[in-house]
């Protein structure tokens, strides 16, 4: 793999509330422990893995990065700045609830150096924000992107989620039209998972969610109606206007190197992968919070860089394959034609993609495409 340049996470583990079906690593904010994690964020900076590349993007997710306030994030991105050789046209996105979040806050961030925000909005019908135990209603949302627009950030995202509870086809495309009507340029439409222990497994809330046929018949709806709105797909969950593109996610699914601080967060560098534990104490209280690192498995082989390459719209380019991995293209473009029958798959050349139908399918689809 040709290098380049890395990416850096920081994971900010702090929230207001625990949403009923997260399963983030967060807890709730407080000054004092926010001024402890800071100080424990800025010691994990002094020691960067040697083999980390200068940075291009840096991206503060969580829980909920905007209640650190401008004060701490501004110092933040300051260090890191210095620490991973930041380069001037770096992406530099903070995740943020839209009740977290006004004009003013919003223009100190963006004189930080902060360029894109990505906002949980979740849904633009109050009904379906209540049953999913958010903090704000769809005119706080609506608030919050114009506020970020005035704020002068160029790159505005939204997040929605799909198979929510009493979330119909109506409400859904109610929802979009809402979005797409505001100043942003990228929308991520997540399916929703109900993760073990949380209370969305409850057989109550389950109950009002749409069944796997109606949920899946949501997601091809929202991919329809996203592209009608200039919103081209390029992920299986990401959509953008043209340039609105996240660069710092697209190193993920490029196999680009990136490094993750704080508690949970995963890091590839030099062909390894490696985590940090979701404990908070521990990280707060290591002279060096990235010696804590364990081993997270081998990374950078064929079978993990084609998976993250079908996750794209651009598809998996066998030619390119064969010269990095040194693997045979014949068979897999055999299996690929009998997918592309199926109507999961497309073919061009030799480059393999998914179809959103595909996409619905992407672990068992990758499966069939790699092993047969």
């Amino acid at each position: 793999m040709s290098a380049a340049s890395a990416g850096v996470y920081v994971h900010i583990p702090f929230c207001r509330s625990k949403c009923p079906y997260c399963d983030f690593f967060s807890l709730p904010f407080d000054d004092g422990t926010a001024d402890a994690y800071l100080l424990a964020l800025l010691r994990a900076m002094e020691h960067p893995p040697g083999e980390l590349p200068a940075a291009d993007t840096l991206y503060l997710g969580g829980g909920t990065p905007s209640l650190m306030g401008g004060r701490r994030l501004g110092r933040l991105a300051e260090a890191a700045a210095r620490a991973f050789s930041l380069t001037a046209d770096a992406e530099l996105t903070l995740e943020a609830n839209p009740g977290t979040v006004d004009t003013a806050g919003l223009r100190a961030l963006r004189a930080a150096g902060f360029n894109r925000i990505s906002l949980g909005v979740q849904s633009a019908r109050d009904r379906e924000l209540a049953l999913l135990g958010r903090g704000h209603d769809a005119a706080g949302a609506a608030r919050a992107v114009r506020a970020a627009h005035d704020a002068g950030f160029p790159h505005i995202s939204a997040d929605v989620m799909l198979g929510i509870p009493e979330q119909t086809p109506e409400t859904l495309r109610d929802t979009l039209d809402t979005l797409a009507a505001l100043p942003l340029d990228h929308i991520s439409a997540y399916l929703l998972k109900a993760e073990p222990g949380t209370p969305f497994c409850e057989p109550a809330l389950r109950a009002l969610c749409p069944g796997e046929d109606e949920t899946a018949e949501l997601y091809l709806a929202c991919v329809a109606r996203l592209e009608s709105l200039g919103f081209a797909q390029y992920e299986i969950s990401n959509f953008a206007r043209p340039g609105g593109e996240s660069r710092h996610n697209l190193k993920y699914w490029l196999c680009e190197p990136y490094l993750g601080l704080g508690p949970s967060a995963h890091s590839f560098v030099a062909g390894s992968r490696f985590l940090l534990p979701r404990d908070l104490e521990a990280f707060i209280g290591a002279k060096n919070p990235l010696s804590l690192a364990v081993d997270d498995g081998a990374g950078g082989d064929f079978e993990e860089y084609a998976m993250l390459r079908l996750r794209l719209t651009q598809g998996l380019d066998l030619g390119e394959a064969a010269r990095l991995y040194r693997e045979d293209a014949g068979p897999l473009l055999l299996r690929a034609k009998a997918v592309e029958r199926a109507g999961l798959a497309r073919i061009r050349g030799q480059t393999v993609s998914l179809t959103p139908q595909g996409f619905l399918l992407s672990n068992s689809v990758t499966a069939k495409l790699l092993y047969g």
